[in-house]
């Protein structure tokens, strides 16, 4: 997939945001890897020219989904890695990693641009 892509409707959107999900498990390095970071570049670009909304702060949001869906911290393992990692990602004390990102949407539904996003300074 070209490293120039771009996405211009929800259409594009959508079916960049499918292929990432298919893509979840690719290894950095690989073509698949390529071309999960294109699209996920791309949907990122889509998502800031097209999203309005602030976002909760990252562990806000992980949180409220984990008990709306009746999770614990543990079952964050498969996604985040260790109970350390997911322990310090809950803390705000560990930055969600693209990967990360990608398989917490998957599990909880919450967009990965939001997972990724940088925090708002606030002072």
């Amino acid at each position: 997939m070209a490293g120039d892509l771009s996405l211009h409707n929800e259409k594009e959107h959508n079916a960049a945001l499918a292929r990432i999900s298919e893509l979840m498990d690719a290894k950095p390095g690989t073509p698949e890897g390529c071309e999960l970071d294109s699209l996920v570049t791309a949907v990122e670009e889509f998502e800031s020219r097209t999203v309005e909304i602030g976002f909760p702060s990252i562990t806000a949001a992980i949180e409220f989904r984990m008990e709306q869906v009746g999770l614990c911290p543990e079952d964050l393992i498969s996604c985040i890695g260790s109970k350390k990692e997911v322990s310090e990602v809950l803390d705000g004390k560990r930055a969600i990693t693209p990967s990360m990102a990608l398989a917490l949407q998957e599990r909880l539904g919450i967009p990965a641009k939001m997972l990724l996003a940088k925090p708002a300074v606030s002072d």
